[in-house]
């Protein structure tokens, strides 16, 4: 798949929205939710693919 988004404004991006997303995943609703997402399995795919 080819994206058509150029690189600078994908890097743009992210620099706004990566604060919020690990602001998120470091609070307690963020861990809870990362929790059940684990307990998925997708989720343990995921896991699994990556170890």
């Amino acid at each position: 798949m080819s994206c058509t988004i150029p690189k600078e404004s994908l890097e743009s991006f992210v620099r706004v929205i990566m604060p919020d997303i690990i602001a998120f995943f470091e609070s307690e609703e963020g861990q809870r939710e990362y929790e059940e997402w684990l307990k998925t399995e997708e989720g343990q795919k995921d896991i699994n693919e990556t170890e």
